[in-house]
């Protein structure tokens, strides 16, 4: 199966304040803004092709821009409007037949792989992907005159954002109904909508937005420059352990994840070794103490709390410190219960507390060979590491 995608890229970005060059032109951190969309695209492993399309005018813009990167194909020229824009960058697919497309705008440079990956996966059961996120703000209908009009409900709101996904047949088809029609709608899951397409969401993302205007990208450079920072910063490692005792019970909390066993684990807390381990490595990667100088055992709150709120506390001092998490590794000691049948429903409940990725996350299992108190099974132990990444101070 071949996946390709269409940047969109033909507009004039009027409305930035001051500019003399179309906005996808104009630069963010020393790059152009089209230029990072490109590259987004470009490095995803899932995707085969990659076709631009531009204003005929900016022919030498873009060639000022544009890498010799195997997967870009010959720009192709827009229409009159977004719709014949995009079907102009299917056309040019044609010979290629892919089979599924994404179609992005340019303005848009800030989408991760995550999402990309999100949205493709999603074509294997549907015909048509569209990221959203929920609508924060309470929404007022406004008169012409100013007024508000009404409140508008939030549920079942959520807001539209690219790439956009669909099977190339599809919504190569529908665009074609749509311009023969002279049907105009603002965005590609709307022209499969009216083409009787089913379209499915899926989780879009905060930080995947559309620069409009000035303001929006003086805020994308403060972003590119924190991200900067952090890349020249610190890289710093973080060690934690902690073990409990077995008692009467039957199951244990490892990982934020309640696994069947003979026995339970005791302490003041659920006794979680794993999310306790990894507590402290974050701390120790931040030189911020350790678990029990924020949550003593002695201060009845912390009684049967469940762990993840320790885990959640730590990732947040990093945040507050302007740093981000990198990487987190556990390794159990245990006679039992088996950790492997286990693995990944820990690795994605620890990504989930700490706001990473899966992928992100290591758990091994070990047994102790019949040595110690571990090996007694009369406890269960972990040793953890956390890597992160603060920005750089002179």
């Amino acid at each position: 199966m071949t996946n390709a995608a269409i940047i969109v890229a033909a507009g004039r970005g009027t409305r930035v304040a001051g500019a003399q060059v179309p906005k996808q032109y104009q630069e963010l951190g020393g790059i152009s803004l089209l230029r990072h969309t490109l590259d987004a695209f470009l490095a995803h492993d899932a995707i085969d092709r990659v076709v631009t399309v531009i204003h005929p005018d900016d022919a030498g813009r873009y060639a000022a821009i544009a890498s010799q990167h195997r997967k870009l194909m010959k720009p192709v020229h827009g229409g009159a409007s977004r719709q014949q824009s995009v079907l102009n960058g299917l056309a040019a697919l044609e010979d290629l037949n892919p089979d599924k497309v994404l179609i992005q705008d340019a303005a848009r440079p800030f989408a991760s792989a995550a999402l990309l990956t999100r949205v493709i996966g999603a074509l294997d059961a549907a015909d048509a992907v569209l990221p959203v996120v929920p609508v924060a703000n309470t929404l007022k209908r406004i008169r012409a005159d100013g007024t508000v009009a009404e409140t508008v409900p939030r549920e079942n709101l959520a807001g539209a954002e690219t790439p956009q996904g669909f099977r190339f047949a599809a919504i190569r088809d529908a665009h074609r109904r749509a311009a023969a029609a002279g049907v105009e709608v603002t965005d590609d899951a709307a022209v499969a909508e009216w083409a009787g397409i089913p379209v499915v969401t899926v989780a879009g993302e905060a930080g995947n937005v559309k620069l409009t205007t000035a303001e929006d990208f003086a805020d994308a450079d403060r972003r590119l420059a924190a991200e900067a920072a952090l890349a020249a910063g610190d890289v710093r490692v973080g060690v934690g352990y902690d073990v409990h005792a077995l008692g009467p019970g039957d199951w244990v909390t490892l990982g934020g994840v309640q696994i069947p066993h003979t026995r339970g684990l005791v302490g003041h807390s659920d006794a979680d070794v794993v999310l306790h381990a990894l507590t402290d490595a974050v701390l120790g990667a931040l030189a911020d103490g350790d678990i029990g100088s924020h949550f003593p055992p002695s201060d009845e709150r912390w009684r049967g709390a469940s762990s993840d709120r320790f885990l959640a506390f730590a990732v947040e001092r990093v945040a507050a410190r302007g740093g981000r998490l990198a990487h987190l590794d556990v390794a159990v000691i245990a006679e039992a219960p088996k950790i492997g049948p286990h693995r990944d429903a820990m690795r994605t409940r620890i990504a989930s507390i700490a706001g990473i990725r899966p992928d992100q996350v290591g758990v091994k299992a070990t047994t102790n060979e019949g040595l110690g108190f571990i090996g007694r099974s009369e406890g269960i132990a972990a040793y953890a590491m956390a890597t992160i990444r603060l920005p750089f101070r002179p």
